[in-house]
C-alpha cells in the first residue's frame, strides 16, 4: 500500500474526529469505475471476519486495487494503521423507483470503544447525483452513543448531508456515524460497495504529524453542527477531546477546560 506520499495532516485527521467522515472525491480511475458495475454486480468473494487486508483480497482483485489507491491507501493508514483487519464487505444496491429509503441508524453501535475505531469505506462508481438518492450522513454524530437504529424515527436533522459526488468517490466513515441509504427515485441502479477496516495496531500519530500545533488542529475540534442544542453539543466536544486524547497519546490537550475540569482528581498530600 503506497502511502508515504498521501497520509493525512493533523487538520484532517481532526477534521474526521469533529465530522466522522472524510470524503475523496472522484479519486478512482475512470477506469477501474467502469468496471466496477460488472464487478459489483457478479460479487465480491466473502472473507472471514479478521482477515488481514493482505490476505482478503488477492493481489490484481478489484477490491484490492481500490484500497491500494495511493490517496485510499495513505487515508486509511492514517486513521486506522498498516494491514488493517477486514471486517466485512457488501455490494449495496438501489433500485431504480424503488420507492423506499434506509432508517436512518449507526453501524453496529453496541461497539463504545471511546479510544478506537473502525472505518468503513463506502466507494461510489458512478455519478451520485440528487435524484438517485446518495447516502444520508449526520455530520458530528459518530460520538454520540445511540443503539443501531434507534435513530430510525427521525426524517430530517439540522444539517444532514444528502451525498451527490462524482463517480470514483471514496467516502471514509467512523463506524459509529448516523447514516442510511437514501431512494432512488432515478431509473438506474445505484451500486455502493463497503468494506469495514479493524485496526490491527495502536491508532496513534498514524499521519503525518508536521501540522500537529496548527491553531487549525483546534478549530475544526470546536467545529458545531446545526442538529446541536448548545448545551448538549458540549458533550460532542468533550467527546473529540478524548478521542484527540488517545489518538495523539497526549492526555494533556484540552479545549477550553473541559476535559481537565472532569477528570480532576486531587489529592491531599499534608
Amino acid at each position: 500500500m503506497p502511502t508515504s506520499n498521501h497520509l493525512l495532516s493533523s487538520v484532517q485527521v481532526a477534521r474526521f474526529v469533529a465530522h466522522g467522515f472524510l470524503r475523496l472525491d472522484a479519486v478512482v480511475p475512470d477506469e477501474m469505475n467502469a468496471q466496477a458495475t460488472g464487478v459489483l454486480t457478479a460479487g465480491i468473494p466473502a472473507v472471514p471476519y479478521g482477515t488481514p487486508l493482505t490476505d482478503a483480497f488477492p493481489e490484481g482483485s478489484f477490491a484490492r486495487r481500490l484500497v491500494d489507491l495511493p490517496p485510499v491507501a495513505g487515508a486509511l493508514h492514517s486513521l486506522v494503521g498498516p494491514d488493517p483487519a477486514i471486517d466485512h464487505h457488501a455490494v449495496h444496491v438501489r433500485e431504480p423507483d424503488e420507492g423506499r429509503a434506509q432508517p436512518l441508524h449507526g453501524d453496529a453501535i453496541i461497539d463504545t470503544r471511546p479510544d478506537a475505531f473502525d472505518v468503513q469505506l463506502m466507494y461510489y462508481p458512478q455519478e451520485v447525483t440528487a435524484e438517485m438518492g446518495g447516502t444520508l450522513l449526520v455530520p458530528g454524530s459518530h460520538l454520540r452513543r445511540t443503539n443501531e437504529s434507534d435513530t430510525g424515527r427521525y426524517q430530517n436533522l439540522r444539517g444532514q448531508i444528502r451525498l451527490t459526488c462524482p463517480a470514483g468517490t471514496v467516502l471514509l466513515l467512523h463506524h459509529g456515524i448516523w447514516h442510511g441509504g437514501r431512494r432512488n427515485d432515478s431509473d438506474r441502479r445505484r451500486f455502493m460497495f463497503k468494506i469495514r477496516f479493524n485496526p490491527a495496531v495502536p491508532q496513534v500519530r498514524l499521519w503525518d504529524t508536521a501540522d500537529l500545533a496548527d491553531p487549525a488542529v483546534a478549530a475544526e475540534l470546536r467545529t458545531r453542527f446545526p442538529w446541536y442544542e448548545h448545551a448538549t453539543g458540549r458533550l460532542e466536544i468533550y467527546n473529540r477531546v478524548q478521542l484527540w486524547r488517545a489518538l495523539t497519546g497526549d492526555d494533556s490537550f484540552d479545549l477550553d477546560h473541559w476535559v481537565t475540569r472532569v477528570t480532576n482528581r486531587p489529592r491531599r498530600t499534608a
